[in-house]
């Protein structure tokens, strides 16, 4: 039965990935794993150090990691990335600077890290979709996942200092930039699709 019939639609990568041998889309789902997780650290790596939660690329590279590799394959890159983060490797911003392991984890970014996760599932479940085939759908597939990962972050900074200075400084320095990022994977995914796998007039319509 193919990907299609069980599960929705193919991702970009199941789309550039096909094979018929089990064991090469074992190796092909593990070396994604792989590299996505040090796509999340570099990510981490790069940052303009704002007080309580600095900004970052990883909301844009966690969205697309859903988008791209789908709903599971997303999810199992953040988590291993998480569980490296949990063993006290120093994957996240601001590490080891400012603390390893379960105790960053408890801090300030702990709940934009839950977020991630759930994220990257909700994106990967709308490319299922298609969502990730049109400019548009695709935009608004980039909104919602970064409205959770918010929702997220703001609860448990809630938690820490307070719902006002939550929303002060867990969202609004990070808006303008959020919209830069949901822009350019509107139109660099769909655009991907229409070179490796899509239809021209999927771009603009959203048709199969």
């Amino acid at each position: 039965m193919s990907i299609t019939n069980q599960f929705g639609a193919p991702t970009l990568f199941e789309t550039l990935a096909q094979s018929s041998s089990n064991t090469t889309r074992l190796l092909q789902s593990l070396a994604v794993v792989v590299v996505g997780s040090l796509l999340l650290i570099a990510s981490a790596k790069f940052e303009i150090p704002l007080q309580p939660v600095p900004f970052t690329f990883q909301t844009l590279v966690v969205l697309l990691l859903g988008a791209v590799f789908g709903p599971t394959l997303g999810l199992a890159t953040v988590l291993a990335y998480l569980a490296q983060g949990a063993m006290g490797l120093p994957v996240f911003a601001g590490t080891p600077e400012k603390g390893i392991g379960l105790a960053y984890m408890v801090g300030p970014t702990g709940g934009y890290l839950v977020g991630f996760a759930v994220a990257t599932y909700v994106t990967g479940w709308l490319a299922r979709a298609k969502w990730d085939r049109n400019i548009i759908t695709m935009a608004v597939a980039m909104v919602a996942g970064t409205v959770i990962i918010y929702a997220f972050g703001v609860v448990h900074l809630t938690s820490l200092i307070g719902y006002d200075k939550a929303v002060e400084f867990g969202i609004k320095p990070f808006v303008l930039f959020d919209l830069i990022k949901i822009a350019a994977a509107a139109v660099l995914v769909p655009s991907l699709w229409k070179v490796f796998g899509g239809k021209p007039s999927d771009i603009v319509s959203g048709r199969s």
